[in-house]
């Protein structure tokens, strides 16, 4: 079978290419623009945004001339200048999702609800759907894969974030035969459960980054989030609420991902977890009962066993996204999807005592961070999913610090479509 390159390089020959439709054109819109501009064989032909000159400039910096940029919201314009090889700009979001042209979507948003839309009208117009949004995936990513396999579309996370790099590793070191302990990331920063918008403010500006975005990774929320999607694909679960979040460098992990009888610090196998020191890597602990396979690891030099440490030092985010939209083109096939349904559940958490009739925010926000349960505990407290989080939800209480929010607990004043497709979800 021909590598994507080889691919992209045969339909570039053909005089053809992978016509991509992007929502979103913040950081990650921006570099994959670019990125897919230096390829072969692929083009992001729509790009939608709330703010237009944030997609003409994505376009401009991607090398895209001016005057090849239309800037329209009407769906016969839109086709006709792709067909003139133009690249579109719109503020309307259905108009990418519906463009005949478009092969497969990237929804780069990170808003949950708004992600949740994205991915139903992708799915209904036959389309693939690439999520850069693990907060959507996490929530109704079970459900839309359900709709896409029913509609013979792909639905996936992407290549390059962490759950994508994870996958890998474990698709890798499963094929082969082992016996997977468990997988992770390292965290780039320290834990900080108090973390909102105002404090992250200054390292945000310094780091040209949303301070909401900087501080639901310092919140954990984030972290919490992709661990979820990686149960969810791969059949695993928390050792522990909110995961152990252990401190070493790639050559502890080995003994510290060990049963707490063989003198490491799990209480379990086939789980997900984080660590702080191996950041930005991610990582699988695997292991064999094999006499001859661990003589030649030992001998590859991996270790002395019985557990051995695969290692991915980077990941490129959205620079890598156009190989999970190849993948999904050329071989239908997803890089990552919730294959095992809910697994986990990111629930939400009081981030300061909150008063009854006050209404939550957002992730990364001022009300609520992200903790990692098993699906099943969370269905047990009835607890509220972090992914439907939003300025809607009015506490019917008062909630202490530290507390896990429950359903019972709040109010939704109008329903978004992440809410209705959760209904349809936990129905079944």
């Amino acid at each position: 079978m021909l590598n994507i390159n080889r691919k992209l390089q045969k339909l570039e020959n053909e005089g053809s290419y992978i016509k991509v439709g992007l929502i979103g054109a913040g950081q990650m819109g921006r570099g994959m623009i670019s990125q897919i501009e230096g390829m072969k064989g692929m083009r992001v032909v729509a790009t939608a945004d709330l703010a237009i000159e944030n997609v003409e400039n994505a376009y401009k910096n991607a090398g895209i001339s001016t005057s090849t940029i239309a800037v329209t919201d009407d769906l016969t314009k839109a086709e006709s200048a792709i067909n003139q090889n133009q690249v579109v700009a719109t503020t309307n979001v259905k108009l990418v999702t519906s463009l005949p042209d478009v092969d497969v979507v990237v929804d780069a948003t990170g808003i949950p609800n708004l992600g949740a839309e994205i991915a139903w009208d992708t799915i209904l117009n036959k389309k693939h759907i690439v999520m850069l949004n693990v907060e959507a995936d996490v929530t109704v990513g079970p459900l839309l894969k359900k709709m896409a396999d029913s509609a013979g579309v792909v639905y996936t996370g992407t290549a390059g974030d962490e759950p994508g790099a994870i996958m890998e590793l474990y698709d890798f070191a499963d094929a082969m035969g082992f016996e997977i302990v468990a997988v992770g990331k390292g965290k780039n920063n320290p834990l900080n459960l108090e973390a909102n918008p105002d404090t992250a403010a200054d390292e945000a500006k310094a780091k040209g980054s949303s301070p909401k975005m900087l501080a639901s990774f310092q919140d954990g929320t984030k972290t919490m989030v992709e661990m979820n999607a990686v149960a969810n694909a791969i059949g695993f679960a928390p050792d522990q609420p909110g995961m152990h979040g252990f401190e070493g460098s790639v050559a502890d992990l080995p003994n510290i991902f060990k049963d707490k009888s063989q003198g490491g610090k799990l209480n379990g196998r086939r789980i997900v977890d984080f660590v702080n020191g191996v950041a930005p890597g991610v990582f699988a602990i695997i292991t064999s009962d094999k006499e001859e396979v661990n003589a030649e690891m030992k001998y590859l030099k991996m270790g002395d066993g019985p557990n051995y440490v695969l290692y991915r030092p980077y990941h490129l985010t959205s620079l890598e996204t156009p190989l999970s939209i190849a993948k999904a083109y050329f071989d239908n096939e997803p890089t990552i999807t919730p294959y095992f349904g809910g697994q986990g559940e990111t629930v939400a958490v009081a981030k300061k005592d909150l008063a009854e009739g006050e209404f939550l925010d957002s992730i990364g926000g001022f009300t609520v961070y992200g903790k990692l349960l098993k699906a099943d505990e969370a269905r047990e407290k009835g607890a509220l999913p972090i992914g439907l989080v939003d300025k809607n939800v009015k506490l019917k209480n008062a909630i202490k610090k530290g507390d896990i929010i429950t359903y019972g607990d709040i109010e939704q004043t109008n329903e978004s479509t992440i809410w209705k497709l959760r209904s349809m979800q936990d129905k079944g």
